[in-house]
């Protein structure tokens, strides 16, 4: 059973689950690779100069798969259902269960509606400074909820907001994720 389960591997899915695997959660991406990622060519990404938006992909879901998550590329999550301070998911492969769902789908609201979740009044959904709903350690992150302003670098932003604030949930304290070189003074 993963402690973190995140829907989509675009920047949001894939920046939150290199934080929380990183930091020794259980994480796995469920990844249907329809990223608009893939349409994208990165010149105003930070610490890029240019990179196809595939081959910037390939290199972040390699970047979390190095850190420790389990990233399904082609499982796609049919529904989720929130019980008993978890979670229950079902894939096309299978069911699963986690502590912590992240929804980062783009601007597919649609599985953030089946969970009836608070949507702004602009259609957007609803969350707090951390990316968290109104159902308890559930996360909208990306697109969904922003309206027409979308990013992969606010994206990205999104994702490690919402691992943050899960890692600070399962530390009980504020968590920072600040690597230092080791013959740092």
């Amino acid at each position: 059973m993963p402690d973190v389960a995140i829907i989509g591997g675009g920047p949001a899915g894939l920046s939150a689950a290199l934080f929380t695997a990183k930091n020794g959660l259980e994480t796995t991406v469920f990844d249907t690779d329809e990223t608009w990622m893939h349409k994208a060519h990165l010149f105003n990404y930070p610490g890029i100069r240019s990179i196809n938006g595939s081959e910037y992909m390939e290199l972040a879901r390699g970047q979390v798969s190095d850190r420790g998550a389990d990233v399904r590329v082609g499982e796609e999550v049919l529904d989720v259902e929130s019980d008993d301070g978890g979670f229950r998911l079902e894939t096309d492969d299978g069911e699963y269960e986690a502590d912590y769902v992240v929804l980062a789908t783009g601007a597919d609201r649609s599985m953030a509606a089946d969970l009836a979740i608070d949507f702004a009044e602009d259609g957007t959904v609803d969350v707090d400074l951390d990316t968290e709903t109104s159902i308890d350690d559930l996360y909208a992150t990306g697109a969904m909820v922003r309206d027409e302003e979308w990013q992969a670098v606010i994206a990205a932003g999104d994702g490690a907001s919402a691992a943050l604030d899960i890692l600070s949930k399962e530390k009980g304290e504020h968590f920072h994720d600040f690597d230092v070189p080791d013959d740092a003074p």
